[in-house]
């Protein structure tokens, strides 16, 4: 099994170095990665929303060892919120977070991350958009979503990510699918013991349908985070027996994959969007989408075999 390999390479510097400056991987990453600047990922999101499609920026970052890193991180997050009041592209462009990118896995992390995040809701709703805290390792759930309620006290339109192999994940669903609330809801892309979540693939997917079940029959607005085809047309059978309609819904899909597959969607008039990372830290994220599925990571052995 190479999946738990690469999600454990995914945290090893020495690995990383390796990766980092083999020639063929820059070309491969710009696949998943829309570029290390700002402006290279306001580009892409001009270009998407060309195209009718709806995006949300994560600002790579989440690895850090100091508060000083953690501070860099949210004042990238506030020149992205700068940048999508500036260009009018709130209405196209949410952004998404992970707190441990703000200091969460920190000494005093979960005060440190709510610290920092605040900012950030603050200037997203002040540029028409709103944020999405990405959901990390099961250690990290009980203060994402302690973090999440105090947010949207003043911020209700603040969103989460729920990983259905958690065991935890349909009570998570069942208290965040109420009125106002944004869930997206993915299969989980971090490597996690059989004591909390499952290991099987078909007992993830099972988790995902129960899952999706209880957030489409809800009053809240469910984010369908999955590229799978079967949980795609799950999703909209669901949603048309809760009378859902396509504003009341949205899927969503990682930067570089099943692209013929987000226009169509777009084309037969189902909101998507489309989860776009950046900035210079983007080694992590691009291991975990090399794990995620074995035609990532062909793609990436293609390419070392074309270009070495």
């Amino acid at each position: 099994m190479l999946g738990p390999v690469l999600l454990a390479a995914a945290r090893s510097d020495s690995i990383r170095r390796v990766v980092a400056a083999a020639p063929v991987t820059r070309p491969v990453v710009e696949r998943f990665v829309a570029g290390e600047r700002l402006d290279e990922a306001m580009a892409a999101v001009r270009n998407l929303a060309a195209r009718g499609l709806e995006v949300t920026l994560d600002h790579l970052g989440e690895d850090i060892t100091d508060p000083t890193e953690a501070l860099r991180n949210r004042d990238a997050y506030l020149r992205l919120a700068e940048a999508l009041k500036e260009h009018g592209l709130g209405v196209k462009a949410e952004m998404s977070v992970k707190l441990s990118a703000f200091g969460q896995a920190l000494p005093g992390g979960h005060e440190l991350a709510l610290q920092n995040v605040t900012p950030v809701v603050e200037a997203a709703a002040e540029a028409g958009t709103t944020v999405t805290l990405d959901m990390e390792d099961h250690t990290t759930v009980d203060s994402t979503l302690v973090i999440l309620a105090e947010l949207r006290e003043r911020f209700p339109q603040t969103g989460a990510v729920l990983q259905s192999y958690l065991f935890r994940t349909e009570d998570d669903c069942r208290a965040l699918a109420g009125e106002g609330s944004r869930v997206r809801l993915v299969k989980g892309a971090y490597k996690e013991p059989a004591t909390v979540a499952f290991q099987d693939k078909r007992e993830v997917d099972r988790a995902y349908v129960r899952c999706l079940k209880i957030l489409m029959a809800g009053r809240g607005y469910p984010m369908i985070g999955s590229h799978d085809p079967r949980m795609v047309a799950i999703a909209q059978e669901l949603a048309h027996r809760n009378g859902r309609k396509p504003a009341d819904y949205e899927f969503q899909m990682l930067y570089g994959i099943r692209e013929a597959e987000q226009r169509r969607l777009v084309a037969e008039g189902n909101r998507m969007r489309v989860y776009i990372p950046y900035g210079t830290d983007w080694y992590g994220y691009f291991m975990r989408r090399l794990a995620e599925r074995p035609a990532n990571l062909a793609f990436f052995l293609r390419s070392l075999a074309t270009r070495g």
